[in-house]
Parts: C-alpha cells; structure tokens; sequence
C-alpha cells in the first residue's frame, strides 16, 4: 500500500487540531493574531509527523535533513513573532476583520483566515510530505537545495533582526528601514522565505512525485508576493510612512539587487 495518501490525510488531521487548539487560546484570550504563530509551528509539526510516519521508507538522512530545515525555519519564525506582538495591540488587520463581520465575528474569521490559512499550510508543505518518501538521493540536487534554503534563511533571519533593533530606537520612529539587507530588497525577509521553500522542494525533486510539488513553492512565492505579504504592507506603509514612496522607487520590490540611483 502506498504511504503517501496516509500521511497527507494525517498531517491534515494534525493541522486541523492545532487551528482548533489555536482558536480555543484566541478566543480565551480575545486576541486572534495568535494564529500568525501557528504558521510557522504548523510547518513544524507537519515535518515531525510526515518524519514519523516515513518511517522504513526513503533515506534516512534526507528525510532527517528535510525535517531538520522545515522544523528549524518554522519554529524560528513561530518564536520571532511571538516574541515581536508580546506586549503589542492586537494586530489592526484582526481588528479591522472582525469588526467588518457581517454575522458572527468567530465564524467570520474561521472562514476568512483560519481555514484558508490552515488550506494554505497544508499545501504549501506538500514537499516536505513527499520528499520524505524519495529513494535514491541526488547528492547535486540536495546540495543545491540546501544551499538555496541556507541563502533563503539567512535572508529571512538576518532581515528580521536588523529590522527589530531598528525599531528598538526610539530615534527611527516614523522613518524607513533602508539599511543592511533592506538596502537591496524592501522584503528580505520575504523573499528569504520564498528561496528557502524553493530550496525544499529541490530536496523533494529527488522523485517525480516530489518534483509535481512545484505548484507548492508557487503558491508560497504567490501569497508572499501578491496577497498577504509584500502587498498588503506596502499599502499600509504608503499611508504611515512619508518616506516609503521614495524608498519604493529606489529598492527593489523582491529580489535583492543594487538600489537605484536618483
């Protein structure tokens, strides 16, 4: 019997108790950007449990290197944010959604962040998923994967820090960040996350299942880039930074590349 549909169901099952979990802490707590933490945790649990369930089949050792990245990105990145919105008002996109409910504000944000969200999640990780299952391993393949998750990581890690102690002075407030990392892209931290996932699905290209994974890689670069990533905070920041239009001339939208001359 194929392996692959089992995990896929389980995983999913996984993730629908964590959103669940998620949601029971929010609405006790009454504040609901909680769920920005579990996208990065959510990751995490999935590798550990499709790790599990792989068990006697694929290389161990790929499949303990892609568990080891996806865990370690996830879990970094569930922790950056938990840490940034301690002692920080509720998220105002939150508070702008729940207050635009027509109905029943809960059942409004289930359906409008928690499942698609959650949907998301569960798509996005399909490589991790499969990856596991891959016999043999393409040593060229895995080091160009690795190597293109450690650039993606350091972007997005490096970008999240320098980001943080610029906002820790008091003297930048209202300024734009366009030093370090933000020099050459508005978004490194964004597009470390895009690079790192295309470097996971590499890892995951070692079978042809895991390269029809590509859409998965796609969609995270999609939703960083077009939905609620990149587009959504330009517009927010359009507004609350004087600056930040001649930032935006001047940087690059994505991808890391020398600023423009005046």
């Amino acid at each position: 019997m194929n392996p692959v549909p089992l995990n896929l169901l389980v995983s999913l099952g996984t993730l629908l108790v964590l959103l669940a979990v998620t949601f029971l802490i929010s609405v006790t707590r009454r504040r609901y950007d909680i769920i920005d933490v579990f996208w990065g945790a959510g990751f995490a649990a999935v590798a550990l449990v499709s790790f599990g369930l792989s068990a006697g089949h694929g290389v161990l050792w790929q499949r303990a290197l892609i568990t080891a990245l996806t865990v370690l990105w996830g879990l970094r990145l569930a922790w950056h944010i938990l840490r940034r919105n301690h002692g920080q008002p509720e998220d105002k996109r939150y508070v702008e959604l729940m207050a635009a409910a027509k109905g029943n504000p809960l059942a409004h944000l289930v359906k409008r962040v928690y499942l698609p969200q959650g949907a998301v999640l569960w798509f996005v990780s399909l490589p991790v998923q499969i990856g596991q299952y891959a016999e043999p391993v393409l040593i060229p393949l895995t080091v160009l994967g690795v190597v293109l998750w450690a650039i993606g990581f350091a972007f997005e890690a490096v970008g999240d820090a320098q980001l943080k102690r610029f906002k820790a002075d008091p003297a930048n407030q209202g300024r734009v960040m366009d030093s370090g990392l933000w020099r050459y892209t508005r978004h490194p931290n964004y597009f470390g996350d895009a690079a790192l996932w295309w470097g996971l699905y590499l890892l995951a290209c070692q079978s042809w299942p895991g390269a029809a994974t590509v859409l998965s890689p796609v969609l995270m670069t999609y939703v960083l880039t077009r939905r609620t990533g990149k587009a959504l905070l330009e517009r927010h920041l359009l507004v609350s930074r004087p600056g930040y239009r001649d930032y935006l001339r001047r940087t690059s939208g994505f991808f890391p590349l020398p600023p423009k001359k005046h």
